[in-house]
């Protein structure tokens, strides 16, 4: 349904001639950035972290405004599209689909970038928005939910493997690979869950895959408290200003600490329940749709002037 949802939004948008579009977007630019200047220069340029003027090569100009082809996917397409409109056609832009995990020798957008190091070619655009930026409405207080931990996801790398490795048969802590059964690698199998089922636990486990954890964000905006390793991935949720301790309760990398962390909100309810407000306050920053536009153009609107085209 969500599918079905984003796919008519997105048809519908479209359809809107591209200069309605674009009068709409300087009608409401002016008073919600006023509104949130601060907040919103922030963010634009944490996503945009370029500060010289740069020249496209010729090698890496795949696209242009009003001539962005589908080459990654109808998510990715109409993600990006729905950005670019906003600006006059013939612009040039490079871009980058799916999981990203080394900065682009040109700047392009991207979904995803590395946390650390130089990753200034990397810009940041709301990318597959339909698959990452998911949000509960969790009914269930922490303090009613069972006094356990639970992961389901694909295991294919060594983060993932580490935690099945240890606490695959354990008592409390259910996780499982939740690979479909003609895959090779069954030694961990387990029926998958729902992100309704692992809402009955007090502890979701968020293990980053190819790059980010999808389920990061839904289980930052339920009532059950986000254990994590540290992250090395991040997307426009900007994963690499959360704080352990803060936004979520950080674990050892092989996960050697688990049950003591387990143990310690077990007994701390109140500064569980401390982690988990701040997650709410952390997710409802882009749960505005008016304001993630404004950011958006203002991300696309720098990578275009710094790269002399405007």
């Amino acid at each position: 349904m969500k599918k079905l949802r984003y796919y008519s939004y997105n048809l519908a948008v479209n359809a809107i001639p591209n200069h309605w579009y674009r009068t709409w977007m300087r009608r409401q630019l002016l008073p919600i950035y006023q509104q949130h200047q601060s907040d919103i220069d922030q963010r634009v340029s944490y996503y945009n972290r370029m500060a010289a003027p740069f020249c496209l090569s010729e090698q890496y100009c795949d696209h242009q405004t009003g001539r962005v082809r589908q080459d990654h996917g109808s998510v990715y397409f109409f993600d990006i599209l729905r950005v670019m409109r906003w600006f006059p056609n013939g612009l040039f832009l490079h871009y980058l689909g799916g999981d990203v995990t080394q900065p682009p020798f040109t700047p392009a957008f991207v979904k995803s970038r590395p946390i650390h190091g130089d990753n200034q070619n990397a810009v940041l655009l709301k990318l597959n928005a339909v698959r990452h930026f998911q949000f509960i409405n969790d009914p269930v207080p922490f303090g009613q939910k069972r006094d356990s931990a639970v992961w389901r996801g694909r295991c294919f790398n060594d983060k993932r493997r580490q935690l099945l490795q240890r606490f695959y048969t354990h008592p409390t802590i259910d996780v499982g690979d939740s690979r479909p059964v003609d895959d090779t690698d069954q030694a961990y199998r387990k029926a998958p869950l729902t992100p309704q089922a692992q809402l009955q636990y007090k502890f979701i486990l968020s293990v980053e895959g190819k790059d980010v954890a999808t389920n990061l964000k839904w289980i930052m905006s339920s009532n059950s408290l986000c254990l994590s390793p540290p992250m090395e991935y991040e997307t426009w949720f900007m994963e690499g200003q959360l704080i352990p301790g803060v936004h979520y309760a950080e674990v050892n990398a092989d996960f050697s600490n688990l049950e003591a962390v387990i143990d310690y909100y077990l007994t701390h309810p109140h500064e569980a329940q401390a982690i988990i407000n701040n997650a709410h306050q952390w997710v409802n920053q882009f749960r505005d749709r008016q304001k993630e536009a404004v950011i958006s153009y203002l991300v696309a609107e720098k990578y275009f002037r710094l790269s002399q085209q405007l």
